[in-house]
Formats: structure tokens, C-alpha cells, sequence
């Protein structure tokens, strides 16, 4: 372990990020206000993901989370909302589908690491993680109908991928709000803990296995699994040839099959 630093300037205020060798912390601080997703927000989470990806290969994973533990985003800022024309609706999902895109841009894997609510545009920026990682007091929905809205950060593209698409109109029709048991059971979330400790020591010690390997090939992993899924069969097969070809280009490809065959372990740059 690394000795642990805090860049507050990478974000805004409400954004910190954490950094502890190569795996960094993105917390969403607004926890008086169960850190809602106002369009400051936004902007402020995507220039930070922007800021890491800018280094490289040496982040090589990135938890997300939020402060004070009652949520992790308890969903857009509404009382921002009540106010918004149809004009400033369009920017604001516009802010979200720019942080989501930059997250998956993002060649490091990110987890986001749930611990308390995370509904409406909080459960969307969850989605545009590589997977969820909850606490047993976490709960999750996507409540916008009640609102008189939809959800407007990504909820009807990821939500169907990760729940399929029968499951996901059921909870956007109704929007009702599930409990971990059933986040587990249905896919949502990948592993649960008990508390927070465990949850952020079992996302560090899932992102010091990826550390471990390739950056590369992770990078190229989730680049084609972001791109490939929903599209048809022949272009997700085209797509996973092309960055099966482009790991033939990188060094650490020639050192993990020359360190497999002098039976050693490798050595990687992340290049």
C-alpha cells in the first residue's frame, strides 16, 4: 500500500478524489444533500474521470462513491429541476450522458461501490461503471415516472443490458425501489458486503487483481465489451478481432507470453 492523497482539484467542491498507488477514489461529497447529481455535479464528476484518464496507465482502477453513507446519489438534484425548462432538461441529461461516456471511455475499470440509496440518475452513474458493488443496507430504483419524467442519464440504454429488458420496464413503469436481495438476485449487483469497510476493501482488492495484469489488455477488454454489447453478432465478433489484433501491438503481449513460456512471472509496463 501506498500512502494515500487527496487532489481537490480535480474536481469541484462536491468531487474529491483520493488517490492510493495506482487505484484511485472518485467520492461524490454532498452528503446533506445525499449527494444529488446537480448539473455542477455532473460537470465536476466528468472533469475528474477526464483527469485520470489523461494519466494513463497509471491509474489502474477507479472506485466511486459517495460520502456520508446514507447515499450513494440519491438521484438528480430536484429541486434544480422544479425550475428547468424543457431546453435546460436537455443540457442537464446531456451532462449526464457525458459523464457516463467518459467513464466507459475510461480504459482502467471502475466500480462503483454502493453503499445506501441509489436512484434515478445516482442508479444510472452506477450503471455506467463497469459493475456494482453493494452494502446489504443499499437499496435501488429508478423513480422518474413518479416525477412525471423518465430517466435521463442512461437508465433505458444500461439498465436492460445489465437486467435485461422485461426486468428493466418493470422498474421504470412502476418505479418501485428494490433492496440488495434482489439486486443480487436479478444482476444488478455483482457482490454485496456488510458494511462500507468491507465493501471499499473488496472493491480495492478486486482492482489490486487487475492491477496485476496487463493495461492494455484490460483496456482493450473493456473497450470491446463496452462497444460490443447490443450491437448484432458480426460486428460485436469484428470488434473483439480488432482488439484481439491490437494486443499483438503492445509490449506487455510479448512479455506475458514470453514470461508464460520461461515459466516467470511478468513483467508489465502498460505498454
Amino acid at each position: 500500500m501506498t500512502e494515500t492523497t487527496t487532489d481537490d482539484t480535480a474536481g469541484g467542491a462536491d468531487v474529491r478524489i483520493e488517490r492510493d498507488g495506482a487505484i484511485a477514489t472518485v467520492i461524490i461529497d454532498r452528503p446533506k444533500a445525499l449527494n444529488a447529481l446537480s448539473p455542477a455535479v455532473l460537470t465536476a464528476l466528468a472533469e475528474a474521470f477526464e483527469s485520470l484518464a489523461a494519466e494513463g496507465a497509471a491509474v489502474r482502477g477507479v472506485i466511486l462513491v459517495g460520502a456520508g453513507g446514507r447515499a450513494f446519489v440519491a438521484g438528480a438534484d430536484i429541486r434544480e429541476l422544479a425550475g428547468f425548462t424543457p431546453e435546460q432538461g436537455e443540457a442537464t441529461a446531456l451532462l449526464g450522458h457525458r459523464l457516463a461516456a467518459v467513464i466507459e471511455a475510461l480504459p482502467a475499470p471502475v466500480i462503483a461501490c454502493v453503499d445506501g440509496f441509489a436512484l434515478g440518475g445516482g442508479l444510472e452513474v452506477a450503471l455506467a461503471c463497469d459493475f456494482i458493488y453493494a452494502t446489504d443496507a443499499s437499496g435501488f430504483g429508478q423513480p422518474e415516472v413518479k416525477l412525471g419524467l423518465i430517466p435521463g442519464f442512461g437508465g433505458t440504454v444500461r439498465l436492460p443490458r445489465a437486467v435485461g429488458l422485461a426486468r428493466a420496464k418493470e422498474l421504470i413503469y412502476t418505479g418501485r425501489r428494490i433492496g440488495i436481495d434482489e439486486a443480487v438476485e436479478i444482476g444488478l449487483v455483482v457482490r454485496r458486503f456488510p458494511d462500507r469497510d468491507a465493501l471499499l476493501a473488496g472493491a480495492r482488492e478486486t482492482l489490486d487483481l487487475v492491477a496485476g495484469n496487463a493495461a492494455p489488455a484490460v483496456g482493450l477488454a473493456k473497450r470491446v465489451l463496452v462497444t460490443a454489447t447490443g450491437t448484432p453478432t458480426e460486428t460485436a465478433s469484428e470488434l473483439e478481432v480488432a482488439g484481439f489484433r491490437d494486443a499483438f501491438r503492445t509490449d506487455d503481449m510479448h512479455e506475458g507470453v514470453a514470461a508464460f513460456l520461461e515459466k516467470r512471472e511478468p513483467s508489465f509496463t502498460g505498454s
